[in-house]
């Protein structure tokens, strides 16, 4: 797959993989404690690089990962959002991270739709999870709205098996009769 040209658009938003240009927001989104608490925690500039590059590579050794999510008004990077699905993962997710200036707009549900119907239809994956820190209550909010229901704990692998986790979920038939209603 040519990952260069691999662009979703939605009305307000385009979901592309993670370019060297994405990296100065990425990194002030992972220096905001606020924005960075429930996905991995406040991080240094090299550590953010880190998980930059992670991202960026899965998409060459998986064939998929989280999306940059970008603005169509104003061009800018906004966040983070779509497949992954690290080694002893608890299952195939589709996760979300927004800078907090993009909170509240509707961004992350409308991105996650875009990004749940690519991984149903060109991964294939017949299930997808959240997993979802049990105080973060607007990730909970948008499993929700999304149409997943919370199965209960869930455990991460190192170095996150310490941090709560809920894992909510839904498969892809519940998701595509969910999208068949008007």
């Amino acid at each position: 797959m040519d990952f260069d040209s691999l662009r979703i658009e939605t009305e307000r938003l385009i979901l592309r993989p993670p370019r060297t240009e994405d990296f100065d927001a990425y990194a002030a989104n992972m220096a905001d404690a606020e924005a960075a608490k429930f996905i991995g925690g406040q991080q240094s500039r090299a550590v953010a690089w880190r998980g930059f590059l992670t991202l960026a590579g899965a998409w060459s050794i998986q064939g998929f990962s989280m999306f940059s999510v970008i603005e169509k008004s104003s061009g800018q990077w906004i966040g983070r959002l779509g497949p992954w699905h690290p080694v002893d993962w608890p299952g195939t997710e589709v996760g979300w991270g927004l800078a907090r200036a993009a909170w509240g707009n509707g961004y992350a549900l409308e991105g996650c739709v875009a990004a749940i119907d690519w991984a149903f239809d060109r991964l294939n994956w017949s299930e997808m999870i959240h997993s979802i820190h049990p105080e973060n209550r607007a990730s909970q909010m948008l499993a929700r709205r999304l149409g997943s229901t919370c199965r209960g704990p869930g455990k991460l692998p190192a170095p996150y098996e310490d941090s709560p986790t809920q894992v909510w979920a839904q498969t892809r038939e519940q998701w595509r009769r969910r999208r068949a209603q008007p």
